[in-house]
């Protein structure tokens, strides 16, 4: 048996056509969504779109890097006062979302080496002293509001009705990048080295992989992708407040959305936050009551459904929407290669497996 023959390569696993199909005509009904239902509708579905962002953003994070991170409310925060920024100098605030989203990702550069030194506990706790300092900085800029935060002028002059439908395409594309994104950069080698990492760094390390490098694109990634969040916040509020755009209750329903959705799986933050948002819009008004059952939702995901609803859906069925998989056959070829010496007049056919998917 050749060195060659011991080599596994590997092909990324493709999403079957039902899915692509289906995934085509969800987003050509999303897009005619200002045409068909009322304003207040699409206003909803913005506030939905944000979670999803942030929940996905979150998990880059925690699922496929192991950073568990209780501070993304600062990029949340920086990505809106960046917009704010930007359009108070006359660029159109629409524009002002993705120039915000580049904003925090450049940010989160320097930010990254001082995070990432810190593991485990520590580092959870540092990313959210980084976000309050990031806020206490931010208050001391009084032309974007101060401590208690300022309109955004700009959009009134257009027409409210052109207005939302504007937020909620910009929002929506906001969406499709993010999970794009994420699915372009877990299907690349930077992809399969997080595979690694999250599954053990020490292995990773011991196989050659970057760990450092592989953790601060992601840290860079889901800082630019919260700060893209927050620039649509930021149109969606017509405004900033600080305590309201660098709350850590942000964090907290990053956590739950991806709990309960399923973590390390591109699909968990997308069920989450819906499983979130129609309990939130249906039990807020409810007082007490809607905190005691999101708690209650959690201890049950937690205990029962350790994988979450997509994980748990996803390991009875198969079926993954958004497969970041590979197909490695070089051990089935060795496999073959050894029938074939034993038994050379029985044929023997490869048949790919899936080794490595989310």
């Amino acid at each position: 048996m050749s060195a060659g023959e011991m080599t596994a390569t590997g092909r990324p696993v493709r999403a079957p056509l039902w899915s692509s199909v289906g995934g085509g005509v969800v987003i050509v009904v999303l897009m005619a969504m200002p045409f068909l239902v009322e304003q207040s509708a699409t206003t909803e579905m913005v506030h939905l779109f944000i979670l999803v962002v942030i929940a996905s953003m979150w998990n880059l994070l925690a699922g496929y890097a192991g950073l568990i991170s209780v501070g993304q409310q600062a990029y949340i925060g920086l990505g809106a006062y960046a917009g704010l920024f930007f359009a108070l100098r006359g660029v159109q605030p629409y524009i002002a979302v993705v120039l915000g989203a580049i904003v925090c990702g450049i940010i989160a550069i320097p930010g990254s080496w001082l995070a990432l030194r810190l593991r485990g506990d520590y580092f959870a706790v540092g990313t959210w002293v980084i976000a309050e300092v990031v806020r206490l900085v931010v208050i001391r800029f009084h032309e974007l509001g101060g401590p208690s935060g300022v309109s955004m002028t700009q959009l009134n002059s257009i027409d409210p009705t052109t207005r939302g439908a504007l937020t909620y395409w910009v929002a929506l594309a906001v969406l499709l990048l993010t999970v794009a994104g994420i699915m372009v950069l877990l299907r690349s080698r930077l992809g399969l080295a997080l595979t690694a990492v999250r599954d053990n760094e020490t292995a990773a390390r011991s196989l050659g992989v970057n760990v450092p490098l592989a953790k601060r694109i992601v840290y860079v990634v889901a800082a630019a992708g919260a700060g893209a969040a927050g620039g649509v916040l930021l149109t969606y509020n017509l405004g900033v407040q600080p305590d309201a755009d660098f709350s850590v209750q942000w964090s907290a329903y990053m956590i739950f959305i991806v709990v309960i959705g399923g973590i390390g799986r591109v699909e968990g933050p997308i069920i989450g936050a819906l499983v979130f948002w129609a309990l939130e819009h249906y039990l807020s008004s409810q007082g007490a009551w809607y905190l005691i059952i999101l708690g209650l939702v959690a201890v049950a995901a937690a205990i029962w459904l350790p994988k979450g609803i997509w994980g748990f859906f996803s390991d009875r069925t198969g079926i993954r929407l958004f497969p970041t998989g590979y197909y490695v056959d070089g051990l089935e070829r060795a496999a073959s290669s050894r029938s074939r010496s034993s038994d050379s007049d029985r044929p023997s056919e490869s048949t790919p497996s899936e080794a490595a998917h989310d």
